[in-house]
C-alpha cells in the first residue's frame, strides 16, 4: 500500500496506478478492445460501457487494497472482489472468476488471504463512486469506508467453505471454456480430416 499513502487524493492515486500499471492516461477506458495477456496467446474482448463502469470501480479497489496489476495482484483483487461481492456488475463476476482460477495455480495462499480479507470488508460495486468526487476523497477515507483500515480477523470455517466453493466454481468455469475450445477446434478441423 506504500504507493498510495492515506492522505493522497483518489484522482492522484488512480493516475499513479495507471502509470505504474502501464494502462495509459485514461486507464484504457476509451479503448475499443481490452487485451488480456495470457500465454501463449492473448485474448481480446469488447470494451463495453458495462465493462468500463466495472473497471472504474475495480481500479479504485486496486488503489485501496494495494494489489498490483500483474497476474498475482489481479488474482488477489479478484478473490477480494468475489468475496466482498460484485453486485450487478456481470463483467466483474466473469473476469474475476477467470483471474481467481489462475490464482489458484499461481498464488493459492495469497488468493486465500485476499478472499478472507474480502469477506470482512466492503467494495464499491453496490453503491458506486462518482468520478467527480475523486479529487475530494483521500485513499485513507476510501480504505476506512471499505473496512480496509484494520487487518482482517483470522479465517474461520465459513471463510474456508466459501473459498472451497469458489474454487470449485472457478474450475467449472475454466472447464466450460476448455470444453468449448475443444468443440470449436473439432468442428473447424473435422472438414480437413474428411476424405
Amino acid at each position: 500500500m506504500s504507493d498510495y499513502p492515506d492522505p493522497m487524493p483518489l484522482d492522484e492515486a488512480r493516475a499513479l496506478f495507471f502509470r505504474l500499471s502501464g494502462l495509459g492516461d485514461d486507464g484504457g477506458y476509451g479503448a475499443r478492445w481490452v487485451r488480456v495477456e495470457s500465454k501463449p496467446i492473448p485474448f481480446f474482448f469488447p470494451n463495453t460501457w458495462a465493462r468500463v463502469a466495472a473497471a472504474r470501480l475495480h481500479d479504485l479497489h486496486h488503489v485501496a487494497t494495494g494489489y498490483a496489476a500483474d497476474w498475482p495482484g489481479e488474482a488477489e483483487i479478484a478473490a477480494w472482489e468475489i468475496a466482498s461481492g460484485c453486485g450487478r456488475h456481470l463483467w466483474a463476476w466473469l473476469l474475476n472468476l477467470g483471474a481467481f482460477t489462475v490464482g489458484m495455480a499461481l498464488v493459492p495462499r495469497r488468493l486465500f488471504r485476499a478472499f478472507v480479507r474480502g469477506r470482512h470488508s466492503r467494495n464499491l460495486y453496490r453503491e458506486g463512486f462518482a468520478d467527480a468526487r475523486l479529487g475530494h476523497v483521500t485513499v485513507g477515507a476510501l480504505r476506512k469506508r471499505l473496512g480496509l483500515a484494520a487487518p482482517p480477523p483470522p479465517a474461520h470455517t465459513g471463510d474456508v467453505l466459501a473459498f472451497a466453493a469458489w474454487c470449485a466454481a472457478g474450475l467449472a468455469w475454466h472447464g466450460l471454456f476448455a470444453a468449448a475450445g475443444l468443440l470449436l477446434a473439432w468442428l473447424l478441423l473435422r472438414p480437413l480430416a474428411a476424405p
